[in-house]
């Protein structure tokens, strides 16, 4: 039952990392407005501007910038590094 555990936690933080991957991405393209327009500009806008857009709710953009890239990256940095890392130290002591 532990690894399948551990298992999980480490496809979620796969996952997470793969995801801020995609936002660095969808950043980047921001900075070039014709790119997203293209197919892969419009998926990763599915993708990515709802989570991103909990964050411009809290921070707006500043002079047409926006921070919420940086805070959901922070946001998902400190869940990849310490939530995962202290549930499976949790589960480690339920599991010995």
């Amino acid at each position: 039952m532990l690894l399948a555990c551990m298992w999980i936690l480490r496809i979620l933080a796969q996952i997470l990392y793969i995801y801020s991957i995609l936002i660095v991405i969808y950043t980047l393209l921001t900075w070039i407005p014709r790119l997203l327009q293209t197919k892969v500009g419009q998926i990763l806008a599915r993708i990515v501007e709802p989570y991103l857009h909990w964050f411009e709710r809290l921070i707006p953009p500043i002079a047409g910038i926006s921070f919420a890239p940086i805070l959901a990256l922070l946001v998902i940095y400190l869940v990849n590094n310490y939530v995962l890392v202290w549930i499976a130290n949790i589960l480690i002591h339920i599991f010995r």
